[in-house]
């Protein structure tokens, strides 16, 4: 049966790489060093099938190709629904893990939508306030492309961390193409990070900020993220947003 079809069950085998994380050190990562890396969260197989994704138009609401734009150079992808169901399940899955610390930044970062601990209840806050589109998305480089930094925000009701995963293997499939986190704190100069993404790892980190404790109480930290230019070979990515879009 094909990736796409929402019968499958790939609840069990997602449930379970999930489990097996400890998430009390994935929430201590980002709280201390902005972003939290879990590598091996699909296997070879799960990405190439994802990737392959790609060329079959019909399983998407819409296509950016970024030069129009000036995001940068590539394109990206929006699933449409039905949601393929590894997808859905890592949405689901991510949420539930990730929704705790999400609902603790809530009063610092000065967020008025409630974080409920499911994914569906977060998804009818969104669809009350006419974010109705599903956001997770496939996105494609090839030689010279690039992401500028930038923020996935798509209306009022947004959830502060996100999701990419890698699907293409670095020094194998393209060279380059490092995702980029840059952190502007107040009073500072910004702090930037450059992040190999290894095939079937996962990044954890903010949607549009992260608050920080400092001598004089919590400040907020902007973050952006975009990826550095792909030298040779063709890089994708699957973008796992949880708030949806207007």
């Amino acid at each position: 049966m094909p990736l796409s079809d929402p019968q499958i069950d790939e609840t069990p085998r997602i449930a379970a790489r999930l489990e097996a994380i400890d998430w009390r050190a994935v929430e201590q990562a980002i709280e201390t060093e902005g972003h939290a890396r879990i590598p091996g969260l699909l296997g070879a197989e799960d990405c190439r099938a994802l990737a392959a994704l790609y060329d079959r138009e019909a399983r998407f609401r819409s296509t950016v190709v970024m030069t129009r734009h000036g995001f940068g150079s590539g394109e990206y992808r929006y699933f449409d629904r039905p949601l393929p169901r590894l997808v859905t399940d890592l949405r689901r899955g991510l949420y539930k893990r990730l929704a705790p610390l999400a609902a603790r930044w809530r009063e610092p970062l000065g967020l008025a939508h409630e974080i409920p601990p499911g994914l569906e209840a977060f998804l009818k806050i969104c669809a009350d306030a006419g974010q109705g589109k599903p956001t997770p998305l496939l996105l494609r480089y090839g030689p010279g492309d690039y992401n500028c930094l930038h923020q996935d925000v798509y209306g009022a009701v947004a959830f502060p961390l996100q999701v990419a995963i890698g699907l293409s293997r670095p020094g194998a499939d393209f060279e380059g193409g490092e995702f980029l986190l840059v952190e502007q704190r107040p009073r500072m100069q910004s702090r930037g990070e450059a992040i190999a993404l290894r095939q079937g790892e996962a990044l954890i980190f903010p949607n549009q900020a992260r608050p920080v404790q400092g001598k004089r109480g919590t400040y907020r930290v902007k973050v952006r993220h975009g990826v550095s230019r792909v030298r040779s070979g063709r890089r994708f990515t699957l973008g796992v947003i949880f708030h949806d879009a207007a």
